[in-house]
C-alpha cells in the first residue's frame, strides 16, 4: 500500500507535527489526525476551551 505525502502531521513523529497556541488557554497542541482537512481553521485545543471561550464571550 503507497503512503501518502502528506505536508501536515501524517507519518511524522510527534515532535516534528505542527502546533499552534490555544485561542483559550494559551497552552500549545499539535496536530491531530482528525484535524487533517481543516487544521488551518483548529484554533482551540480541546472541545472544553472552545465552549470556555464561547461562554466568555460578551
Amino acid at each position: 500500500m503507497a503512503r501518502r505525502n502528506n505536508t501536515f502531521g501524517g507519518g511524522r513523529p510527534p515532535s516534528e507535527r505542527p502546533s499552534k497556541i490555544c485561542a483559550h488557554c494559551q497552552l500549545p497542541f499539535t496536530w491531530r489526525r482528525k484535524w487533517a482537512r481543516d487544521w488551518d481553521e483548529v484554533r482551540y485545543c480541546s472541545e472544553r476551551c472552545r465552549a470556555a471561550a464561547k461562554r466568555e464571550r460578551p
